[in-house]
């Protein structure tokens, strides 16, 4: 059997990979200190399930429409008018299977072959692939570690072409924790709209900060640039539903529109009585939120502090998100090989920078409990000083 072209283009995901074989080798008995989760590992609030559960005796388990259920569309659009102060009509959302198809059907509904799409590295691994998948182009601008990963409004700039069609902006980032400040996102808005631009704002871990950092979307700094923003979100990561699969976009019209049409013909409506679940999440109690997020932020601390002590590995402090970003260059070891020694060694189970588009990093998540938080630096502690 023969398969397309696109499929040959994407690679495998190598998380994926890793977190199957820490999970083959917890099932074999083996303690394994998983740092690989992308996921929190608190339990959907009860208010939220409960909700869901209602939906269920009530009888809410039939096809719905594409776009989502007009109840959650307006608590969406609400929710992003008060909090994220965008201008959003019910009829500019969308609701999706999980943030991540937010981005794909977008990017199926927006991008044709030749078009470029600008992307920070390091990146979350799915973004390139899915730009292939849409038959365009991927255009990787590296970010250095000593300006926290973050795309300047230079290095943008320098990368914009005739073909640039999009630019790719996630704040706070998967891999790097990276948070861009208010003055950041208005200097790259700036270059968004004098080159007349689109930019996707990938938005879904914006509840999860810490030192005080303050998330801007990209589309309330003025009207020009609203015109040309596109704002994905979820409910995956700040209220730990990522087994629900609901996620959102918010755009103008004629996307939605469009993304509608493929949802129409692929998926269809989002799990209806989930998405009774995610009204809940928004109109419902915010204090999990704070919870988990406070919880997080005592783990990130002696995360930091034990990667500080281990001699030649470093990182920049994150500032949102759930993830530290390792720097193991000292170490001679592409990140895989390091990933796969390390597992093999000391049952760590961690993510190679190379997914990320930084072979010189790995990712540790903290989305675990403090337990094998402690015990696994100390596995990663004596795998780097045995080298």
């Amino acid at each position: 059997m023969k398969l397309t072209a696109r499929v040959g283009k994407v690679p495998p995901s190598i998380t994926l990979a890793i977190a199957a074989k820490a999970k083959h080798l917890k099932e074999e008995g083996v303690d394994v200190c998983s740092f690989s989760a992308g996921e929190p590992d608190f339990d959907t609030p009860a208010h939220i399930k409960e909700a869901a559960k209602q939906a269920l005796d009530e009888g809410k388990t039939k096809y719905g429409p594409a776009a989502g259920e007009p109840k959650l569309r307006e608590a969406i659009a609400s929710k992003l008018q008060s909090d994220n102060h965008l201008a959003y009509e019910p009829e500019n959302i969308i609701v999706t299977n999980g943030g991540k198809h937010s981005l794909f059907g977008m990017m199926l509904a927006l991008i044709e072959p030749q078009d470029e799409v600008i992307i920070p590295s390091p990146y979350w691994l799915s973004y390139p692939e899915m730009v292939k998948l849409a038959g365009g182009e991927p255009v990787i601008v590296p970010t250095k570690a000593e300006y926290d990963y973050k795309i300047t409004p230079k290095q943008l700039k320098a990368a914009i072409t005739p073909q640039t069609k999009l630019f790719v902006l996630n704040s706070p980032s998967n891999p790097t924790g990276a948070v861009y400040t208010p003055d950041e996102i208005k200097a790259l808005a700036e270059v968004v709209v004098e080159n007349d631009l689109l930019v996707v704002s990938d938005e879904i871990y914006e509840k999860i900060l810490y030192d005080g950092a303050e998330h801007l979307s990209i589309g309330a700094i003025n009207p020009e640039i609203f015109a040309r923003t596109i704002t994905s979100n979820g409910f995956a990561k700040s209220y730990s539903m990522t087994g629900w699969r609901v996620g959102y976009l918010a755009a103008p019209v004629e996307l939605i529109k469009g993304m509608t049409i493929i949802q129409g013909h692929s998926t269809s409506n989002v799990c209806t009585f989930a998405q009774f679940g995610a009204i809940a999440a928004l109109s419902g109690s915010q204090e999990p939120v704070e919870e988990m997020r406070l919880a997080f932020a005592q783990r990130r601390q002696v995360m930091l502090e034990a990667v500080s002590a281990i001699p030649g590995l470093s990182c920049p402090k994150p500032n949102g998100a759930f993830y530290l970003f390792v720097d193991i260059s000292t170490t001679g070891m592409a990140s895989l090989d390091f990933c796969n020694a390390l597992l093999d060694s000391q049952q760590v189970a961690t993510i190679p920078g190379v997914a990320f588009g930084a072979d010189n990093c790995i990712r540790l998540s903290y989305a675990t409990d403090m337990t094998s938080i402690e015990k696994g630096m100390k596995r990663l502690e004596k795998f780097v000083t045995s080298l």
